[in-house]
């Protein structure tokens, strides 16, 4: 896991930066209903994304909440008043709170345990009829059929927890049902060989360490590669959003059964 307070300083520009930021945005805001409300935008990191959705949407008030005091602070330089220190395992808000929540490049970081916690926690903040968003599937949408991808082919693989269908079964298990799905293009994030042995360096391959034989190999089939230092294509992140029922809408009542 990397250490978010001392990559505050950088994590914008070395992951899209504004680009990036709108997309993700675009694609989120196209998953929640228009009109008024509060959204909370879990794990907000430098709230790059966060106060894109307070502008584009003035009608929803916008919390943002992250733990890493580093995130906080850059992110509350972007919406003043709107940040909260929280861990999102244990959100400080009473259930029912919020008209829509979002968590963006998120799960992909947990351990399936925590994303059981974090889906449950994002399901229980959420008024009935409010709607959850979140990224899906972050690690294969870097897979871009490139020659980089094949030389990492072999590479040791852990399950991805975002993993869509395992995100979906875990909304549905804490009583939300798919409400649709969506994807943009995250424009500066294509891997060139170069960066990708700076990162396999850095520890972003995380069944690779740093410094280790198998690493180091793989370090250096990339090192081979013709075009050291061009981008190959950018990934395309998924999106899938998760509506919490009205009570009218629940099983067994009248209405939601086709009852007078």
């Amino acid at each position: 896991m990397l250490d978010y307070d001392k990559e505050a300083d950088g994590y914008d520009v070395s992951r899209g930066g504004e680009a990036r930021a709108a997309a993700a945005a675009q694609a989120v805001l196209g998953l929640i209903p228009a009109g008024p409300g509060r959204l909370l935008d879990v794990a907000c990191g430098t709230g790059i994304v966060t106060r894109r959705l307070a502008a584009e949407r003035p009608g929803l008030r916008v919390t943002g909440a992250d733990l890493t005091p580093a995130m906080v602070r850059r992110a509350s330089g972007r919406l003043p008043g709107a940040i909260v220190r929280a861990d999102t395992r244990r959100l400080p808000f009473p259930g029912g709170t919020f008209d829509a929540v979002t968590s963006i490049w998120l799960l992909h970081l947990l351990d399936p345990a925590d994303v059981r916690v974090v889906v449950a926690e994002c399901a229980r903040v959420l008024r009935p009829g409010g709607v959850y968003v979140t990224t899906v599937d972050k690690a294969a949408a870097h897979d871009v059929g490139s020659d980089i991808d094949t030389v990492l082919a072999a590479r040791p693989r852990r399950p991805a927890a975002d993993a869509a269908d395992t995100v979906t079964a875990q909304a549905v298990r804490h009583g939300l049902r798919p409400a649709g799905h969506g994807s943009f293009l995250s424009t500066g994030q294509g891997r060139s060989p170069r960066s990708t042995i700076a990162d396999l360096r850095r520890g972003w391959f995380t069944l690779l360490p740093p410094g280790e034989p198998g690493t180091e190999e793989f370090a250096a089939r990339l090192a081979e590669l013709p075009d050291q230092d061009r981008p190959r294509a950018d990934p395309r992140f998924g999106v899938r959003a998760f509506r919490k029922p009205t009570a009218d809408e629940e099983p067994g009542n009248s209405r939601a059964d086709g009852g007078d």
